[in-house]
């Protein structure tokens, strides 16, 4: 059935907008003024009422873990938690209501010593042995590069003291010579696994209930790394997100952005696994829109890990970090095994994307990437995921070699308050130099990394615009030379997230041909004061041309 949207604010592109769009087969036929196309439309068609309200493309998240995200809201929420008691506290209860969850471990993600109001030591085993000693427990800090663990966990390893490190990781040790139940770097995913995966079952109705928490903030695309990250069984995740496509049961469309533990993995796939069965780009289910059927579900690029995270102070630095020269961050994956990567990636045409933080890791991913370049140029959009701490060479770098960038404008909010301390004030001046790279032509889009930072595109839009945090602290912006104008930010969010993903001629803009996914916003995003940015909430979110998401609020 046709629809009608009218009596709207339609935002078409930088400094156009029009009134009225015509959507018909979920794709969008006609854009235009409202006698235009209510004439067009037809006495079949229903009519939406606008009401005045400004209507953008479908918010489309280039980069979160969707499935980690579902995770973490049916665990112990320590987000956020102010003290180790707090979390303590929290989890304790969480154990004592859910036992038949914890029976055989807990698990849950969120803490951030940097927010510990009374002092910032990382909780260790003495910790989270008052939680319990009768079953494991791993708690991830919030950049998922280091985690805590309880001493049944330790001995549950069988590790000592005198035990070997792991490949790539690390358990630190205690003043009494044993484990103290920290890990770091691929070690943490040694920890975690001690603890039994979420069921099927499980999984599925998380990523359904996801998905209907994303539509009502305006996203309507994700592209999400969580095959072999939070869902390590590849072949049994490929599998329960074809099946949730192909039931119908899916809400939004979905990009995998998928992990191996080792290049012989990635190879093996290559020969009998997703790749070879699918394709770099190809429909894993669903009933797509488009001619070739890839606009629901589809298989993204290769994910790479190149470093840990600047909180952890784990992230690759050159320089080493300030007041501490000698530690340089953690080397998560080593330079000879990116480059047989990108290799391997160049061979079949499958784009790679890499979480890189520290100024090393994006110099040493952008080495890597230049060396699988095609005829000297990055074509099949490798890109860089972060790109938090650059400096002016790196920065020139980027956009001489048309490399994309994965932003989360959003982390400035944690990260304005450690950024000068860790790298010092010149380097810090021209990193998160998003509006920067932009302004030079740089393929920039965003996401939120979520559940890293919750998906709430507003705010990140907000963050974008004001460099500001949720407090609307500094006066004047975190480095505001970084600050992008609305429509900028809003394309980030929409064309250039679907630039990034191949498909910036079929999703990103209210034009004719182009999906139907549009978000009506309870306010305009482009007059409003810039602070209440943050605020905004859609009333209504389309994907496909079928309302997913309606306010009750809405008049």
């Amino acid at each position: 059935m046709k629809k009608a949207l009218y009596n709207a604010k339609v935002y078409v592109e930088k400094g156009v907008y029009a009134w009225a769009v015509l959507v018909e087969d979920g794709l969008i036929k006609a854009v235009g003024t409202d006698e235009e196309i209510l004439t067009e439309a037809g006495a079949d068609t229903e009519r939406i009422d606008c009401e005045g309200r400004t209507l953008i493309p479908g918010i489309n998240d280039s980069h979160l873990h969707f499935m980690q995200t579902g995770e973490a809201m049916n665990q112990a929420q320590i987000d956020g938690v102010k003290s180790i008691d707090e979390m303590v506290e929290i989890c304790r209860r969480f154990a004592e209501e859910h036992p038949e969850r914890v029976k055989n471990g807990l698990h849950a993600t969120g803490w951030n010593q940097d927010f510990f109001t009374d002092g910032d030591r990382m909780p260790d085993r003495h910790d989270l042995d008052k939680i319990s000693t009768d079953f494991p427990i791993c708690l991830e800090r919030v950049c998922g590069h280091i985690v805590s663990t309880n001493t049944k966990l330790i001995e549950m390893l069988g590790i000592d003291g005198s035990s070997p490190q792991y490949p790539d990781g690390s358990f630190l040790i205690g003043e009494d010579g044993y484990p103290n139940g920290i890990f770091t770097g691929n070690a943490c995913n040694v920890a975690k696994d001690v603890i039994p995966d979420f069921s099927m079952e499980e999984r599925r109705s998380m990523l359904t209930d996801t998905m209907k928490d994303a539509v009502s903030r305006g996203i309507t695309s994700v592209q999400s790394n969580d095959v072999g990250t939070s869902f390590m069984d590849g072949p049994a995740a490929f599998k329960m997100f074809e099946d949730v496509y192909e039931s119908g049961e899916a809400i939004i469309r979905y990009r995998h952005q998928v992990c191996f533990n080792d290049i012989d993995a990635f190879r093996e796939d290559l020969r009998s696994g997703a790749y070879a069965k699918y394709g770099y780009g190809g429909n894993m289910g669903g009933s797509g829109v488009s001619a070739d059927g890839t606009a629901w579900l589809t298989l993204g690029p290769l994910k790479l890990f190149k470093d840990g995270s600047l909180g952890a102070r784990t992230a690759l630095m050159k320089n080493g970090y300030a007041g501490d020269p000698d530690n340089h961050g953690l080397v998560w994956l080593k330079d000879e095994d990116m480059d047989e990567f990108c290799r391997l990636a160049k061979e079949n045409g499958i784009q790679v994307v890499t979480h890189c933080i520290g100024d090393m890791a994006v110099e040493k991913t952008i080495e890597s990437y230049e060396k699988a370049f095609i005829d000297g140029r990055n074509s099949l959009r490798h890109g860089l995921i972060h790109c938090q701490i650059t400096d002016e060479e790196i920065l020139e770098r980027i956009v001489r070699d048309d490399i994309l960038v994965f932003a989360q404008p959003v982390f400035i909010d944690y990260d304005m308050n450690i950024v000068e301390e860790l790298c010092g004030r010149e380097l810090a001046s021209t990193s998160y130099a998003f509006g920067t790279l932009i302004k030079r032509g740089a393929h920039l889009s965003y996401g939120t990394d979520c559940p890293v930072e919750y998906y709430n595109p507003f705010e990140n839009i907000y963050m974008a615009v004001t460099r500001k945090g949720r407090d609307g602290r500094p006066e004047g912006g975190f480095y505001a030379k970084e600050c992008v104008d609305v429509e900028t930010a809003v394309d980030a969010y929409t064309y250039e997230s679907a630039y990034a993903e191949f498909m910036e001629d079929v999703k990103g803009r209210i034009k004719p041909g182009y999906y139907a996914d549009m978000v009506l916003l309870d306010r305009d995003i482009f007059t409003v004061d810039p602070a209440e940015i943050k605020d905004i909430r859609p009333v209504m979110t389309m994907v496909g041309g079928k309302v997913v998401y309606e306010s009750r609020n809405r008049n």
